[in-house]
């Protein structure tokens, strides 16, 4: 049996496929980004879920892709936990880029991650080219739920948010600034913590100015750095994965505009698409070799 997995900071998609590439099994754990999240406690949240342990022993491959993973010491990280945890697997660990690949387009395109983080490679059909290696969210991340996150706590604490929207927002989180402090250099995962935040933009009734002006210097600041640095760019579909771009596409369509960029599929969960693409394609390659 096939388990195939999408984790990014915030939480992780696994689906089991039996032989024929039907599903048995889709579960989820909380995140598992091995570059910000200590071997130990990926252990413990695999192991939490109730499900997950009952096929330590029954899963014959297990491919992961996941945020944190572009980079040789996480996935080695990772692929350890893996080999321990599922005993009888063959184990491959990838970056989240890959999954996301295989979701939106079986051809040539530009392909970009909105999540609690950001990231965007060119795929040709064939490969996947990553010119501007992604240096995590205290670098990067434009566009990404902890990038809008940042954005919302400087626009409180500086005063440049609405005043009604400042008291919405300090009804709804804890500003205390201690708090934020203690959660951003004391505790584990800053960036998904930051990433929460973000939902205040996204589950609001409307978008009001001060939001569509935060998103689109958002984009607008993603499309520079992470699109147009790609010569493809104006000749190839740009697809988006994840619920930042799926809550925002009416604004990356606006944007996007601007650089006569065409927009391809957005999706919310890669997760589906990569079911779809095992079926047509791994296992059924797998099937007929066989």
């Amino acid at each position: 049996m096939t388990i195939i997995a999408d984790g990014g900071s915030t939480k992780c998609d696994w689906i089991l496929l039996d032989e024929k590439g039907e599903q048995v099994l889709k579960t989820r754990t909380r995140g598992l980004n091995p570059a910000v999240i200590p071997q130990e406690e990926l252990f413990i949240r695999i192991k939490e879920n109730s499900e997950l342990p009952t096929l330590f022993e029954v899963a014959s491959r297990v491919d992961f892709y996941g945020a944190g993973c572009g980079t040789d010491t996480p996935r080695e990280v990772l692929t350890e936990v893996l080999e321990t945890l599922f005993t009888k697997a063959k184990i491959s660990v990838k970056e989240d880029l890959m999954a996301a690949v295989y979701a939106a387009t079986t051809e040539p395109g530009i392909v970009c991650i909105l999540g609690t983080g950001s990231n965007s490679c060119y795929f040709d059909g064939e490969k996947i080219y990553t010119p501007v290696p992604s240096l995590g969210f205290t670098l990067m991340d434009e566009a990404s739920g902890n990038y809008f996150g940042k954005r919302l706590i400087r626009d409180y604490y500086y005063k440049r948010m609405p005043e009604q929207l400042a008291k919405e927002f300090e009804a709804r989180f804890d500003l205390d600034a201690d708090v934020i402090k203690q959660n951003l250099y004391q505790e584990p995962n800053p960036n998904t913590y930051l990433a929460s935040f973000a939902e205040f933009i996204f589950t609001s009734h409307e978008v009001n100015g001060y939001f569509y002006k935060l998103i689109s210097e958002g984009m607008i600041r993603f499309i520079d750095y992470r699109i147009m640095c790609y010569k493809e760019a104006q000749t190839v579909p740009i697809h988006f994965i994840g619920s930042i771009a799926h809550f925002s596409i009416d604004i990356i369509r606006d944007c996007m505009k601007r650089y006569h960029l065409d927009l391809g599929n957005v999706i919310r969960r890669p997760i589906d698409g990569l079911l779809e693409y095992y079926r047509n394609h791994v296992l059924k390659v797998a099937e007929s070799s066989s």
